[in-house]
Order: C-alpha cells, then structure tokens, then sequence
C-alpha cells in the first residue's frame, strides 16, 4: 500500500495563507481558538485548527495532512464467526428469581 502524499508541505501552506493576506494568530481568532493554535499544527494534531486552515486555503484537511485522517475501511462482521451474544440483562433476572 503506498502512502498518500500531502498537496501542500507546511511551508506551502504557511505561504498560501500569507499570499491571501492572512497571520496563523488572525487565522486562530476568527476561528474561535487559541491565537497559538494554528502555529502549532505542524506538530500537534488538532483537527479544528486544520478544519479551519484548510477552509482559508480552498482545500480539504484530508488532502494537507493525509497520515492525520486514515481512509476509513468498512467494518462488517461475520456472523457465523463473531454470534449475537446474549443480554446480559436476561441473567439478571435470572439470578433475580434464583437469590429469592
């Protein structure tokens, strides 16, 4: 499986941002968070902060940080290998009639 690779690096997207008139800290503000928080996405994952510097530049969170948002795999069960189980409430009354 190859690795998906970013549209833009950090560098490239610090550039757009700027091109567009705009700081990380103004960026931060208007988004409603801390005005440190976008400077800090490079290194911590935070994913209002990438929301919001991904809307200012016209593209999707997933596409600047793909490691960030795997692809989501579908997650069917089999039933013949993983059963229903049985409620657990069903013991409890069980055990209910039992301490009587």
């Amino acid at each position: 499986m190859t690795k998906k690779q970013p549209v833009m690096d950090w560098q490239a997207i610090k550039a757009e941002i700027h091109r567009r008139g705009m700081t990380l800290t103004e960026l931060s503000r208007r988004a409603g968070l801390h005005p440190s928080v976008c400077r800090k996405v490079p290194t911590v994952t935070h994913y209002s902060a990438q929301s919001a510097i991904a809307e200012f530049i016209d593209q999707k969170p997933q596409d600047l940080w793909p490691d960030r948002y795997p692809r989501k795999r579908a997650s069917i069960l089999d039933t013949a290998k993983y059963p229903p189980v049985a409620s657990q409430k069903a013991a409890l009354a069980a055990d209910g009639k039992v301490a009587a």
